[in-house]
Protein backbone atom coordinates (compact mmCIF):
# COMPACT_ATOMS: atom_id res chain seq x y z
CA UNK A 1 0.00 0.00 0.00
CA UNK A 2 1.27 3.23 -1.10
CA UNK A 3 0.80 5.81 1.39
CA UNK A 4 0.65 9.62 1.69
CA UNK A 5 1.93 11.51 4.62
CA UNK A 6 0.56 14.91 5.94
CA UNK A 7 2.84 17.06 8.67
CA UNK A 8 1.96 20.20 10.47
CA UNK A 9 3.83 22.44 12.77
CA UNK A 10 3.50 25.18 15.65
CA UNK A 11 4.72 26.62 18.70
CA UNK A 12 3.34 29.10 20.96
CA UNK A 13 4.81 31.10 24.18
CA UNK A 14 1.82 30.52 26.44
CA UNK A 15 0.25 32.84 28.80
CA UNK A 16 3.02 32.46 31.48
CA UNK A 17 6.25 32.92 29.96
CA UNK A 18 7.72 36.08 28.17
CA UNK A 19 10.45 33.84 25.10
CA UNK A 20 9.77 30.61 23.59
CA UNK A 21 12.09 27.84 24.72
CA UNK A 22 10.16 24.76 22.49
CA UNK A 23 11.36 24.73 19.05
CA UNK A 24 9.97 22.29 15.91
CA UNK A 25 11.29 21.46 12.48
CA UNK A 26 9.71 19.31 9.66
CA UNK A 27 11.26 18.49 6.51
CA UNK A 28 8.56 16.78 4.37
CA UNK A 29 10.53 15.20 1.75
CA UNK A 30 12.55 13.58 4.15
CA UNK A 31 9.66 12.34 6.53
CA UNK A 32 11.50 14.00 9.20
CA UNK A 33 10.15 16.15 12.22
CA UNK A 34 11.56 17.10 15.29
CA UNK A 35 10.12 18.68 18.51
CA UNK A 36 12.17 19.90 21.57
CA UNK A 37 11.62 21.76 24.62
CA UNK A 38 14.77 23.69 26.13
CA UNK A 39 15.98 24.62 29.65
CA UNK A 40 18.06 26.75 30.99
CA UNK A 41 18.77 30.43 32.60
CA UNK A 42 19.54 33.28 30.45
CA UNK A 43 16.90 32.05 27.53
CA UNK A 44 19.80 28.80 27.32
CA UNK A 45 16.89 26.88 26.99
CA UNK A 46 15.74 28.37 23.91
CA UNK A 47 19.29 28.29 22.28
CA UNK A 48 19.37 24.53 22.92
CA UNK A 49 16.18 23.71 21.38
CA UNK A 50 16.87 25.60 18.14
CA UNK A 51 20.06 24.32 18.34
CA UNK A 52 19.00 20.80 18.30
CA UNK A 53 16.06 21.02 15.94
CA UNK A 54 17.86 22.81 12.98
CA UNK A 55 21.08 20.86 13.71
CA UNK A 56 18.98 16.95 13.36
CA UNK A 57 17.01 18.87 10.23
CA UNK A 58 19.98 19.90 8.36
CA UNK A 59 22.10 16.79 8.78
CA UNK A 60 19.48 13.93 9.72
CA UNK A 61 17.52 15.26 6.74
CA UNK A 62 20.23 15.52 3.77
CA UNK A 63 21.35 11.93 4.93
CA UNK A 64 17.64 10.73 4.51
CA UNK A 65 17.15 12.26 0.75
CA UNK A 66 20.72 11.38 0.10
CA UNK A 67 20.90 7.84 1.03
CA UNK A 68 17.45 7.13 -1.15
CA UNK A 69 16.25 3.54 -1.37
CA UNK A 70 19.44 1.82 0.13
CA UNK A 71 19.23 2.63 3.54
CA UNK A 72 17.23 0.10 5.91
CA UNK A 73 15.47 0.48 8.67
CA UNK A 74 18.72 -0.50 10.77
CA UNK A 75 20.48 2.40 8.58
CA UNK A 76 18.42 5.03 9.65
CA UNK A 77 18.15 4.06 13.16
CA UNK A 78 22.02 3.92 13.28
CA UNK A 79 21.76 7.44 11.43
CA UNK A 80 19.29 8.70 14.35
CA UNK A 81 21.44 7.56 17.18
CA UNK A 82 24.95 9.55 15.57
CA UNK A 83 22.59 12.66 14.55
CA UNK A 84 21.71 13.15 18.24
CA UNK A 85 24.84 12.10 19.40
CA UNK A 86 26.63 14.81 17.45
CA UNK A 87 24.41 17.30 18.13
CA UNK A 88 24.30 16.48 22.48
CA UNK A 89 28.28 16.77 22.19
CA UNK A 90 27.04 20.53 20.08
CA UNK A 91 25.43 21.49 22.84
CA UNK A 92 27.21 20.53 25.68
CA UNK A 93 30.18 21.96 23.94
CA UNK A 94 28.32 25.62 24.09
CA UNK A 95 27.14 25.08 27.61
CA UNK A 96 30.24 24.81 28.61
CA UNK A 97 32.35 27.48 26.91
CA UNK A 98 30.58 30.11 27.04
CA UNK A 99 29.12 30.92 31.03
CA UNK A 100 25.50 32.43 29.59
CA UNK A 101 24.82 28.47 28.47
CA UNK A 102 25.64 27.09 31.45
CA UNK A 103 23.61 23.72 32.61
CA UNK A 104 21.64 24.16 29.28
CA UNK A 105 20.00 21.20 27.62
CA UNK A 106 16.81 20.08 25.73
CA UNK A 107 14.22 17.59 25.55
CA UNK A 108 14.01 15.37 22.30
CA UNK A 109 11.26 13.72 19.90
CA UNK A 110 12.70 12.61 16.92
CA UNK A 111 9.88 10.89 14.02
CA UNK A 112 11.12 9.55 10.77
CA UNK A 113 8.70 8.27 8.61
CA UNK A 114 9.41 5.23 6.61
CA UNK A 115 7.60 2.98 3.95
CA UNK A 116 7.81 -0.20 7.00
CA UNK A 117 6.95 2.02 9.70
CA UNK A 118 7.54 5.20 11.99
CA UNK A 119 11.27 5.11 13.65
CA UNK A 120 10.52 7.36 17.04
CA UNK A 121 13.16 8.39 19.28
CA UNK A 122 12.71 10.48 22.22
CA UNK A 123 15.06 12.10 25.50
CA UNK A 124 12.99 13.30 28.20
CA UNK A 125 9.57 14.27 29.06
CA UNK A 126 8.54 15.59 25.84
CA UNK A 127 5.79 13.04 23.96
CA UNK A 128 4.57 11.22 21.10
CA UNK A 129 1.25 9.62 21.10
CA UNK A 130 -0.50 7.72 18.08
CA UNK A 131 -4.67 8.07 17.62
CA UNK A 132 -5.93 5.21 15.67
CA UNK A 133 -9.24 4.04 15.24
CA UNK A 134 -10.93 6.90 17.73
CA UNK A 135 -8.05 5.69 20.65
CA UNK A 136 -5.63 7.30 21.79
CA UNK A 137 -2.29 6.05 22.83
CA UNK A 138 0.98 7.50 24.40
CA UNK A 139 4.11 5.39 22.29
CA UNK A 140 7.02 7.16 24.25
CA UNK A 141 7.78 6.63 28.18
CA UNK A 142 8.73 9.77 29.65
CA UNK A 143 12.66 10.14 31.01
CA UNK A 144 11.20 11.49 34.52
CA UNK A 145 11.63 11.84 38.17
CA UNK A 146 7.68 11.02 38.20
CA UNK A 147 7.56 8.33 35.85
CA UNK A 148 9.70 6.56 37.51
CA UNK A 149 7.94 6.80 41.21
CA UNK A 150 4.71 5.52 38.89
CA UNK A 151 6.72 2.53 37.94
CA UNK A 152 7.94 1.79 41.14
CA UNK A 153 4.33 1.84 42.74
CA UNK A 154 5.52 5.39 44.75
CA UNK A 155 2.71 7.21 43.54
CA UNK A 156 -0.91 6.44 41.69
CA UNK A 157 -1.75 8.24 38.46
CA UNK A 158 -4.37 10.07 40.27
CA UNK A 159 -1.53 11.25 42.82
CA UNK A 160 0.78 12.30 39.99
CA UNK A 161 -1.62 14.69 38.36
CA UNK A 162 -0.44 16.95 41.51
CA UNK A 163 2.70 15.85 41.90
CA UNK A 164 6.21 18.88 42.10
CA UNK A 165 8.21 16.55 40.44
CA UNK A 166 6.48 17.17 36.78
CA UNK A 167 9.24 18.83 35.38
CA UNK A 168 12.24 16.91 36.42
CA UNK A 169 13.41 15.02 33.86
CA UNK A 170 15.98 12.21 34.21
CA UNK A 171 17.58 12.87 30.87
CA UNK A 172 18.49 15.51 28.23
CA UNK A 173 20.29 16.40 25.13
CA UNK A 174 23.57 18.57 26.15
CA UNK A 175 23.34 17.77 29.52
CA UNK A 176 26.00 15.27 30.04
CA UNK A 177 28.97 14.65 27.50
CA UNK A 178 26.74 11.64 25.81
CA UNK A 179 23.44 10.99 26.02
CA UNK A 180 20.65 7.80 25.19
CA UNK A 181 18.13 8.05 22.60
CA UNK A 182 15.45 5.67 22.96
CA UNK A 183 14.79 4.42 19.70
CA UNK A 184 11.47 2.09 18.85
CA UNK A 185 9.74 0.99 15.57
CA UNK A 186 5.96 1.82 15.22
CA UNK A 187 3.89 -0.42 12.44
CA UNK A 188 1.66 2.94 10.63
CA UNK A 189 -1.92 2.31 9.60
CA UNK A 190 -3.89 4.36 6.75
CA UNK A 191 -5.63 7.10 8.88
CA UNK A 192 -3.33 6.98 11.45
CA UNK A 193 -2.72 10.43 13.60
CA UNK A 194 0.48 10.97 15.39
CA UNK A 195 0.75 14.10 17.92
CA UNK A 196 4.12 15.35 19.23
CA UNK A 197 4.27 17.26 21.91
CA UNK A 198 6.45 18.96 24.76
CA UNK A 199 4.47 19.17 28.27
CA UNK A 200 3.05 22.40 27.81
CA UNK A 201 0.23 20.54 26.24
CA UNK A 202 0.45 17.23 27.72
CA UNK A 203 0.74 19.21 31.33
CA UNK A 204 -2.39 20.99 30.48
CA UNK A 205 -4.61 18.67 28.73
CA UNK A 206 -5.70 14.82 29.73
CA UNK A 207 -5.31 11.91 27.05
CA UNK A 208 -9.39 12.02 26.54
CA UNK A 209 -9.43 15.52 25.95
CA UNK A 210 -6.53 15.41 23.68
CA UNK A 211 -8.49 12.79 21.48
CA UNK A 212 -11.61 14.83 21.10
CA UNK A 213 -9.88 17.58 19.98
CA UNK A 214 -8.09 15.62 17.20
CA UNK A 215 -11.40 13.32 16.75
CA UNK A 216 -13.25 16.46 16.17
CA UNK A 217 -10.85 18.82 13.68
CA UNK A 218 -9.96 16.70 10.41
CA UNK A 219 -8.02 19.57 9.26
CA UNK A 220 -4.35 19.23 11.24
CA UNK A 221 -3.49 22.69 10.93
CA UNK A 222 -7.20 23.31 12.79
CA UNK A 223 -6.23 20.40 15.30
CA UNK A 224 -3.38 21.96 16.17
CA UNK A 225 -4.01 25.44 16.70
CA UNK A 226 -7.05 24.07 18.54
CA UNK A 227 -4.61 21.94 21.06
CA UNK A 228 -2.85 25.36 21.46
CA UNK A 229 -6.24 27.37 22.21
CA UNK A 230 -6.87 25.03 24.69
CA UNK A 231 -3.89 24.44 26.46
CA UNK A 232 -4.08 28.01 27.12
CA UNK A 233 -7.75 28.05 28.07
CA UNK A 234 -6.14 25.68 31.05
CA UNK A 235 -3.72 28.37 32.47
CA UNK A 236 -1.09 28.06 29.07
CA UNK A 237 1.64 27.32 31.48
CA UNK A 238 4.34 26.66 29.76
CA UNK A 239 5.17 26.72 26.22
CA UNK A 240 3.45 24.94 23.87
CA UNK A 241 5.03 22.87 20.92
CA UNK A 242 2.71 20.77 18.70
CA UNK A 243 3.78 18.63 15.04
CA UNK A 244 0.85 16.22 14.22
CA UNK A 245 1.58 13.85 11.22
CA UNK A 246 -1.33 11.91 9.38
CA UNK A 247 -1.19 8.86 7.32
CA UNK A 248 -3.50 8.21 4.26
CA UNK A 249 -3.64 6.43 1.35
CA UNK A 250 -2.30 7.96 -1.53
CA UNK A 251 -4.42 8.76 -4.18
CA UNK A 252 -3.12 10.42 -6.55
CA UNK A 253 -1.76 8.34 -9.55
CA UNK A 254 0.55 11.65 -10.99
CA UNK A 255 3.12 13.14 -9.15
CA UNK A 256 6.38 11.89 -7.36
CA UNK A 257 6.14 9.29 -5.01
CA UNK A 258 5.86 10.71 -1.61
CA UNK A 259 8.56 7.95 -0.44
CA UNK A 260 11.54 8.98 -1.32
CA UNK A 261 13.39 6.10 0.48
CA UNK A 262 10.54 3.58 -0.80
CA UNK A 263 11.13 -0.11 -2.18
CA UNK A 264 10.15 -1.49 -5.00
Amino acid sequence: MSLEIEFYSVTDVGRSRDNNEDSVAVDESAGLAVLADGMGGYNAGEVASQMLTSFIKAELGRWLKESGGQATAQDVRRAMDICVDNANRAIFNAANTNPRYAGMGTTLVLAVMREEGLLLGHVGDSRAYRLRNGQLTQITRDHSLLQEQLDAGLLTPEEAVFSNNKNLVTRAVGVEDTVMLELNQHEVQQGDTYLLCSDGLSDMLNDEELAQLLIRHPSLSEAALSLIDAANDMGGKDNIAVVLIRVENRTKSAGRAWWPFGRK
